[in-house]
């Protein structure tokens, strides 16, 4: 898949499997790739599978509030 692809991918997996709103999951995959967390992605399409993505969402959502404790909270 592209690298838009997965990273859109990526985000409806957090959407799907985590329980949060469409606009958090793309506020997630977006501050992950501020801080380059996808660009051994963008730079090796062999990384761009279903399972690598699902694993990726895990991370993403797990490390939602590390970076910024107070951007997620409701």
């Amino acid at each position: 898949m592209t690298y838009e692809e997965y990273l859109d991918e990526v985000t409806t997996l957090i959407y799907e499997k985590y329980n949060v709103s469409e606009a958090d999951a793309v506020k997630f995959v977006v501050r992950a790739q501020a801080g380059d967390f996808f660009s051994l992605h963008d730079d090796k399409p062999e990384m761009r599978t279903q399972e690598r993505a699902e694993l990726d969402a895990k991370t993403i959502y797990e490390q939602r509030n590390k970076s910024n404790p107070k951007a997620f909270r409701k």
